[in-house]
């Protein structure tokens, strides 16, 4: 109480203080004032011509007649009154408060994140950004207040890792508190801008077409205009959702509207589900428990709610024209066709992911069960619009990946020969056999690979910025990323670089760069409830396994979190999102063996994580081997044993542990080991480090290893080599993986050693 009485105290002051006001259009009836109070992104900075690029300057274009925005915006400015630059101590404070808006949109923070601000004074943030707003209502008791979530600050800022990163999200969740305690409306310019680092030159202010972004946001806020209903991409005729589940689907549509949801089947209704959009737009329902089945027909509508919801807040007795435009739209409908409940996958990854059916010499095997599985196979096919071949892009595709569209979403078909040819090879053939277990169950799956593809790539951003933050920075010109991978990416944006070129933005995205992939082929999913992912990637990442190790396991972490994202607490936790990863194949490239290793030792270590491996299927010419069908069908016997609980074989030998003998013999006992078949591929070293081929003497489920010229053996290794020839397998046919172990010998007999 104290506080508020020295604030107004403070404001009587301001008031009877005579300032340079900016001019105003009139006083005529009916005219809505919008304050845009802030800090240098309200201003302009950083714009060559802020007077026409400036957000508040958009703004008014957006809204047009009837509204008048005016600028607050200070460079600098911190919320904090004890921070470096107080913004009630600016001239732009006294003019705002004169300026008595009807609406006052403040977007500040920023500034505070300074190391002169938070840490000293991050207490007196709320009461502080409480006052300030209280003095707007002093002027205007009716001001409507919409506070705003700070940009972006990212990665290439100066302190973005010694307290900026930190202070940045610490602010954002006080200033949620502060939009809930004051009653005030939040927008969001995070997440809308979070996407776009293209966008923020100094790595802090928008450029115009940042601007424009920010400005079209605040306008939904302000007029409640999301562009009308809306769904992911994905929901969409002939889509298979998730059986046996509750289903919460989420959309997005203008604010102030009933949401209807309609599910039918022939005509007659099956279930009923309403909900309103909150005032960001957002909304989500809920669907019951569906058995395997379909069709059905999915119908949304949205209508804008009784007028006399908008009278508290939109004031229609002094701006009756604002009610009308608000009530005067009509109901929009988007109807989903063709939907069927069973099971929906994710295949992702790179080349080897993408190699389409008809690159593959099983074609005709394989159009002949897309032909059979007419009716219960459905694909989403969500190719690269521009491929990243050694090619220089034009103009159009530098743009597009700018804009996150570098993805084609293609629409849900059913399988025929027609929609597989083009379809992933290791993701049909994945699909197929599914189908053909379990007959009952229509299966869906997306496939969104992209040839050369970085691991980093596939990561959500705020993942890289609070875990490998480095990579963020420089990628193309740094070393995490592989020199092909990089220099692929030069070659591509070669016209973006040129600073002669009209095209120059030394900030222009490419799909292997950290995050974007994720940004354009993953968050456009919504957070679609898929069954599991298969995974076939590495290429890209195999010069560096450590790296690697890293990153894949915060790829895991990132898709489990975003796709198990929900909104009613009240839904039962699923069970962690499984991975079936394809372990790479053979070529003749040195870290290939090492890095096959890794990889077994990740889907060894990792929580629902299984492998396939490929590497008795590889071409020593040829990074895209073409016998793909094989691929597909392990991976799905790992679902199908791990995901679906089927009593089958779906693993190749796998080392149980080593034992070492006097008679300077290496025995290694394996699990999945019915049927052992091998006739060469291991090696055994001495405690010097030397590996020879090793004799094979195979009884039962262990395997005795010799050779002339180790005496004593202390390791032992199998595959080890970018091409192998190595043969290890069981009765079922499944390979044993590239794998290396270190044995110890003590006195008599034999002991148990490492894996």
């Amino acid at each position: 109480m104290k506080s508020k009485n020295i604030l107004f105290a403070i404001l009587l002051c301001f008031l009877s203080f005579s300032t340079k006001a900016l001019p105003k259009k009139g006083n005529k009836e009916g005219i809505i004032k919008v304050a845009c109070v802030g800090n240098s992104v309200t201003y302009g900075y950083g714009l060559q011509n802020r007077d026409r690029d400036a957000y508040p300057v958009r703004l008014q274009q957006m809204l047009g007649e009837g509204y008048e925005v005016s600028n607050f915006g200070h460079s600098g400015a911190t919320l904090l009154y004890k921070g470096h630059r107080p913004y009630i101590n600016l001239p732009e404070f006294h003019q705002a408060l004169n300026f008595k808006p009807d609406w006052v949109v403040i977007h500040l923070g920023l500034n505070d994140t300074d190391p002169r601000n938070w840490p000293d004074w991050k207490e007196e943030f709320i009461p502080n950004y409480r006052a300030l707003i209280d003095s707007f209502r002093t002027v205007n008791p009716e001001a409507r207040i919409l506070v705003c979530k700070m940009t972006p600050i990212f990665d290439r800022h100066s302190r973005f890792q010694s307290g900026t990163r930190d202070w940045h999200a610490q602010i954002q969740k006080a200033i949620e508190q502060v939009a809930q305690g004051a009653d005030a409306q939040l927008i969001d310019l995070y997440t809308p801008l979070h996407s776009r680092p293209d966008l923020f030159p100094d790595a802090l202010h928008p450029n115009p077409e940042g601007a424009q972004i920010l400005a079209r946001t605040v306008y939904s806020a302000l007029t409640g205009d999301y562009g009308g209903l809306q769904l992911p991409p994905v929901y969409s005729s002939g889509m298979v959702l998730p059986r046996n589940e509750h289903l919460l689907i989420e959309g997005r549509a203008d604010a102030r509207r009933r949401i209807k949801a309609v599910l039918s089947q022939e005509g007659k209704i099956v279930e009923e589900s309403g909900t309103f959009t909150r005032a960001d737009g957002s909304w989500a329902i809920e669907l019951p428990h569906m058995k395997a089945g379909g069709p059905y027909t999915l119908t949304f509508t949205a209508t804008p709610l009784n007028p006399d919801h908008y009278r508290h807040f939109y004031y229609p007795e002094k701006y009756p024209f604002l009610l009308k435009n608000l009530t005067k739209a009509e109901a929009q409908t988007l109807t989903i066709d063709s939907l069927y409940f069973g099971d929906l996958w994710l295949a992702s990854g790179q080349s080897n992911m993408e190699l389409r059916v008809d690159q593959c010499n099983t074609l005709d095997q394989d159009l002949a069960d897309a032909k059979r599985l007419a009716g219960r196979l459905h694909l989403y096919n969500m190719p690269a619009r521009a491929r990243t071949d050694a090619v220089e892009w034009d103009d159009s595709v530098l743009r597009y990946t700018n804009e996150l569209r570098h993805m084609d979403f293609q629409g849900w078909k059913f399988a025929s020969p027609e929609t597989v040819r083009n379809f992933s090879a290791v993701a049909f053939n994945f699909a197929r056999v599914l189908c053909d277990s379990l007959p009952d169950i229509p299966i869906g799956i997306i496939c969104n690979a992209v040839g050369g593809s970085t691991t980093e790539s596939w990561i959500d951003r705020s993942t890289l910025e609070w875990e490998f933050p480095n990579i963020l920075r420089d990628w193309r010109n740094g070393d995490f990323g592989q020199a092909w991978a990089r220099g692929r990416m030069n070659q591509n944006i070669a016209h973006a670089l040129d600073k002669e070129s009209p095209a120059y933005n030394p900030l222009q995205r490419h799909p292997y760069d950290p995050a974007y992939l994720f940004e354009a082929a993953i968050a456009p999913l919504g957070h679609l409830p898929i069954r599991g992912v298969i995974w076939y990637q590495g290429e890209s990442n195999a010069h560096n396994i450590e790296v690697h190790e890293r990153l894949f396991r915060l790829l895991e972490h990132s898709w489990r979190e975003f796709f198990a994202r929900r909104w009613n607490c009240e839904f039962q936790k699923k069970p962690s999102l499984p991975f079936y990863i394809v372990q790479l194949s053979s070529l003749p490239r040195p870290s290939w063996p090492a890095f096959r290793d890794s990889q077994r030792r990740l889907a060894d270590e990792l929580t629902d994580t299984w492998m396939a491996v490929s590497s008795d299927l590889g071409d020593p010419s040829d990074v895209h081997y073409r016998t793909k069908r094989p691929v597909g069908e392990r991976l799905a016997l790992q679902a199908l044993r791990h995901t679906y609980g089927h009593s089958l074989e779906s693993e190749g030998p796998t080392l149980d542990y080593s034992l070492a003998a006097q008679d300077n013999t290496v025995v290694l006992r394996f699990n999945h080991a019915d049927g052992l078949t091998c006739t060469k591929g291991f090696e055994i070293a001495a405690s010097d480090g030397l590996f020879y081929p090793a004799n094979i003497k195979i009884e039962g489920n262990k395997i005795h290893l010799s050779s002339p010229q180790v005496k004593n053996p202390a390791s032992v290794r199998y595959g080890w080599s970018g091409f192998t020839d190595a043969d290890l397998h069981n009765a079922q046919g499944l390979p044993a993986s590239t794998f290396c172990s270190s044995t110890q010998f003590y006195g008599k007999g034999f002991n148990i050693l490492n894996k």
